[in-house]
């Protein structure tokens, strides 16, 4: 067994990683365990992270991320992790899928989550290509007016499609052979607004000259698009929580508090496994907020944090925003 971590990241995507970069430079033992299933890696071009101008790769996101966190020290380790439970101590024991076991006194989940994707053929090369989209709050300015088709059904798919419906006309909705099981007032809705459901099934589809060309239906009618989304759903990769006892919605989601801890504490989660929005942008907020409260928490435990207030402290923030363990101001937040 390893020596005691101060805290154990699952998960190196954005989340993880930037937990990583911000406990290694509080000088924390960390390790990460990544099984290199981001979603970030299926992203060909993000233009709205903020500071890339020209948009950036996933993959080359994450590898920048990576070095980052390295060149201040960090460990990551490409594995799974199977088991976790927490001990009388409070402090967490975990089993990898090589069957090593680690100790740590602190944990954060950043597993995210796993797309329902459609069962497409060269569906990884399609996506890199922009092809097929997943995420239209990441990249819809980019099919303004452009003939676009979502694949899904029910209400998930809707609403990917209303959405879209904010930068083009022309849209279609593909169930794939799903019946959509809509209301009344959906169908209205979506006929008020001349966007197509077609339910019957996909037999293939073409594409030529780096685009989408056709969509040729089971009784082979044949449709042309610029690009399709997927709005198939998500599965949460919460089994870890479950594990551990940690509260979670209808979803499979975990459920954070202001500081990311789950209700097990010593358990913080951060990214698309937490309930909330799926976007870089706030995995790498949340897991900021998640390893500076756990450098807080153990800064107290080692008695580095009053444990009362002063007349030196600020008030208290109100309850609704968002604050930082006590003490963060020492921390430099």
């Amino acid at each position: 067994m390893s020596g005691m971590l101060d805290c154990l990241i699952v998960g190196g995507g954005p989340g993880g990683l930037t937990a990583a970069i911000y406990l290694v430079r509080f000088r924390r033992n960390i390790l990460v365990v990544d099984e290199a299933k981001s979603r970030c890696s299926w992203i060909p071009t993000s233009r709205n992270h903020a500071g890339f101008m020209e948009g950036v790769n996933g993959i080359e996101l994450l590898e920048r991320m990576r070095c980052q966190a390295r060149q201040y020290g960090a460990e990551i380790g490409t594995g799974s992790v199977e088991t976790i439970r927490r001990l009388d101590d409070g402090t967490f024991r975990a089993t990898t899928g090589s069957g090593r076991e680690l100790r740590a006194k602190t944990v954060i989940l950043a597993t995210g989550v796993i797309d329902d994707q459609p069962r497409l053929p060269d569906l990884f090369d399609a996506v890199q290509r922009g092809l097929i989209r997943v995420c239209p709050i990441c990249d819809a300015f980019e099919v303004i007016d452009k003939k676009v088709a979502v694949i899904g059904h029910g209400r998930d798919a809707l609403g990917e499609v209303l959405f879209i419906r904010g930068y083009t006309a022309d849209l279609t909705l593909l169930t794939l052979g799903t019946p959509m099981n809509l209301t009344a007032e959906d169908r209205a809705k979506l006929a008020e607004l001349d966007i197509r459901v077609i339910e019957e099934q996909v037999e293939r589809v073409t594409e030529e000259d780096g685009r989408i060309t056709k969509v040729i239906l089971k009784g082979g009618v044949e449709l042309a698009f610029d690009t399709l989304y997927s709005a198939l759903g998500t599965l949460a990769r919460s089994t870890l929580a479950g594990q551990v006892g940690a509260g979670m919605n209808e979803q499979g989601r975990v459920i954070v508090d202001a500081h990311c801890q789950t209700s097990i504490p010593g358990f913080y989660a951060a990214g698309d496994v937490v309930e909330g929005l799926n976007q870089i942008s706030v995995s790498m907020g949340q897991a900021a907020v998640a390893a500076t409260a756990i450098h807080n928490l153990l800064r107290q435990r080692d008695g580095l944090i009053p444990p009362f207030k002063t007349p030196a402290d600020p008030k208290p923030k109100p309850t609704g925003e968002t604050t930082l363990s006590e003490g963060a101001a020492e921390a430099g937040d």
